[in-house]
This record gives C-alpha cells, sequence and structure tokens, in this order.
C-alpha cells in the first residue's frame, strides 16, 4: 500500500523524490507515525511536500490510497465486547486484574453510569467548556466537542477526525496553482515578470545604504549620505488576445488574466490588442475587434521597439487556411495577403522575448480540431498553458537572457 502512495504522490503531480521517501519511511521506523491514520498523514505531508500549492493533490492521493481504510463492523463488535472486559478472569487473578487497571487508567463502566445518572438527575441547563457538567467542549467526560480520555460522547460529532475525512475536505483546493482558480494566482505569477534599474527619469530621493556605508568609510568614518533613485522595473509589455469563436468557452479564464494584468502597476508600460483566430493585417483596441478601432499591425511592428516581450493568447484552432494562405481570413468583406504564419513569424522575428498561452490543455491539443495549427504556432512561439502554473513558466522564459 505504502509503494502504491508513492506512486499515486507521483501522479498527481507532487515532486517526491526517493531521498524524501527514504526520510518517511526512516520516520515510520522511529514510531512518529504512532500507528495513527491521521498522524502518518500529517508526518507524510510535511516530509514529503515542499509547496503548499500541492497539497489538494497530497489529499486527493491520500483519498485514492486510504480512503476505503475502515473498520469492519465485526472487528468494532469485537472491540466493544472487549472493552467491555478488557482483561478476563481466565488470564488474570483478579488481583492482578485490580492492579493493571490501576496502572493502565482503564475507565471503570459502572462508575461512569453511575456518575452519567447523577449527573442527569441535578443538572438543569446547558453547560459548555467546563469539567463535570454535561455539555460541550471542556474536558468533562460526558458531552461532545470536548477532550477526556475516559470519556463518553453525547450527541454531536467527533472531533477526533480520521485522517481520510480530512483529505475528503479538501480545503486546500483553493492553494493550487495548476487550475485556473482565481485572479491572485495570476498576479502572483505576472509579480514575477520585473526587471529593475535605477537608471530612471526622476530625482534621487532614495538613500543609497551600500553607497552611504562606502562613502562614509572613505570619508574617515564622518557620515555621509548617499542619495539614489528608486529602482523601477523597467518591463514592457504587449498583450494581444484571440477573441470569440472557439475561444468563447475561455472568456472566464481570459478574463481573469486580464484582470490580474490590469490590477499590475509594476509595468513601465503596457499595450492590448486584440485579433480573432490569427493576426493579418489589422489588430484592435478593443474585444469587439470593430473596424473603427483597428490598428495597423505593421504599426505595432514599426512604432514598439524589440525590448517589448509580447504575450499572446489564444487556442490556435482554425482551419489550416486561416493560417496557411492568402485571404484565409474569415472577416467579412476584408482580405489579406499576407499569410497569419507568415504575419506570426514576423512578429517572432521583431519580438524575441515572446510566448504564446493556450487555454486547452496539452494533453487534449492532440486530439482537438486544429491540432495541425496548435502543432504549427507551437513551432513559432513557445506555448504555455493558460494557468497560474503555465504563466508562471512562460514568465521565466520571458526574462531569460539571449
Amino acid at each position: 500500500m505504502f509503494t502504491y502512495f508513492f506512486f499515486a504522490l507521483r501522479s498527481e503531480g507532487i515532486p517526491v523524490t526517493i531521498l524524501e521517501w527514504l526520510t518517511l519511511i526512516e520516520a515510520l521506523n522511529m514510531g512518529l507515525a504512532d500507528s495513527s491514520l491521521s498522524r502518518f498523514y500529517r508526518l507524510a505531508r510535511s516530509v514529503l511536500v515542499k509547496s503548499e500549492t500541492h497539497f489538494d493533490r497530497y489529499d486527493l492521493a491520500f483519498m485514492r490510497c486510504f480512503g476505503n481504510t475502515e473498520v469492519p463492523d465485526e472487528i468494532a463488535d469485537r472491540v466493544a465486547e472487549w472493552l467491555r472486559d478488557p482483561l478476563p478472569q481466565y488470564l488474570f487473578t483478579e488481583e492482578e486484574r485490580n492492579e493493571l487497571i490501576k496502572n493502565l487508567g482503564m475507565p471503570d463502566w459502572e462508575e461512569l453510569k453511575a456518575a452519567l445518572e447523577e449527573r442527569l438527575r441535578t443538572q438543569d441547563a446547558p453547560h459548555h467548556g467546563g469539567n463535570r457538567w454535561i455539555g460541550t467542549g471542556g474536558t468533562s467526560p460526558f458531552g461532545h466537542s470536548g477532550f477526556h480520555p475516559g470519556g463518553v460522547r453525547i450527541g454531536g460529532d467527533s472531533y477526533g477526525r480520521s485522517a481520510v475525512k480530512v483529505a475528503a475536505e479538501r480545503k486546500y483546493r483553493d492553494y493550487r496553482s495548476d487550475e485556473i482558480i482565481g485572479i491572485r494566482q495570476f498576479e502572483t505569477a505576472l509579480r514575477k515578470l520585473r526587471r529593475f534599474s535605477t537608471r530612471v527619469d526622476g530625482p534621487k530621493d532614495l538613500p543609497d545604504l551600500d553607497e552611504t556605508v562606502n562613502e562614509t568609510c572613505r570619508n574617515g568614518g564622518l557620515l555621509k549620505i548617499v542619495m539614489t533613485r528608486p529602482r523601477k522595473n523597467t518591463v514592457k509589455l504587449i498583450v494581444l488576445s484571440d477573441v470569440g469563436g472557439s475561444m468563447q468557452p475561455y472568456a472566464k479564464i481570459c478574463g481573469r488574466l486580464f484582470s490580474a494584468v490590469h490590477k499590475a502597476t509594476h509595468f513601465k508600460d503596457i499595450r492590448f490588442f486584440y485579433f480573432h483566430n490569427c493576426v493579418y493585417d489589422y489588430l484592435y483596441d478593443d474585444a469587439g475587434i470593430s473596424s473603427r478601432r483597428a490598428v495597423k499591425t505593421d504599426d505595432l511592428m514599426n512604432n514598439f521597439n524589440s525590448d517589448y516581450k509580447v504575450i499572446l493568447i489564444g487556442d490556435a484552432s482554425m482551419a489550416p487556411s486561416e493560417l496557411l494562405m492568402p485571404n484565409g481570413i474569415i472577416y467579412w468583406g476584408e482580405t489579406n495577403e499576407e499569410p497569419g504564419l507568415s504575419r506570426l513569424k514576423r512578429i517572432a522575428g521583431k519580438f524575441p522575448y515572446s510566448v504564446w498561452l493556450n487555454p486547452i490543455p496539452e494533453k487534449y491539443r492532440a486530439s482537438d480540431y486544429g491540432a495541425k495549427t496548435i502543432r504549427i504556432i507551437s513551432e513559432v512561439f513557445p506555448m504555455f498553458e493558460l494557468s497560474p502554473d503555465g504563466l508562471d513558466n512562460a514568465v521565466k522564459k520571458l526574462m531569460v537572457r539571449k
């Protein structure tokens, strides 16, 4: 079962190493799990999982391996029968039984029963958090939601939940970074798209601590404060997004990314343009791709320097003619003498720091309607999934020095 658990973790995408697995085995040999599934759940997670973004995947693997680990009814009956007489007469003398009960702290069931009956006769109101009356919380031997090693739960639900139930709750699903959860994950990835510089316009109004120390030392210990300009992000970004048609199912996903980009204030410059299926002679300033808001693609090439980083967003799924042939454009009343693929290659040539984000998961692209065009475009631009993990990898690609 434990070997299967290792492969289940790996199949969920958790990067568990052999060294970490051996560390877990060593911890088990030391008795750190204490024969408890709940303790094993927490121990294995602390040893094997290095990021909270993998906690939900860990819960899924744990459920797959231990979800059916239950106590059979007949065993529960036998345990209950044993509790009624845990030290049989035929194994121990009366004197030995009494001594063991005293040393082990075994509950006296008759005494508990009598105490409960006495509480029921005398208690006249709810009680919470105490150590005597029937209620919730506290350390009373009767009630629920509290703790007493030899107590009896009355009403309520057990708070000593099993590890399987904890895993089934999947309370860490919002920490995942491989699924589209919200804007926060995109913002986190975009923050890595930074390149700071002090060579910017503006007054020198920020103390330079390193140079202040150096100059003070050179000045014989007399303080000499050196000021500098604040470091600012010099990254400039162009976002080109496919809209309409086959991109409609991904509108919500794209909206989250666009919200994250709009909320990002750390870029030196950021521009947005839209297209449908492929880039042709024109790009558009709005998602309605209205001809009144059209911008010549050649103007984009001529007016923006090659130091702009470019992110293209689209499923890259279209008829091959739309990508490969002149006049392949499907806009009503419009033509294009230059094939869309040629346009894309020119964009990639002008802006060497460019990537393509595709909302279609990679494992489904080969069977997609536009499998051929997806493959061709992925040979022009490095293609990543439109997910926080995909964006994170795309950002790393954009920041590689060439």
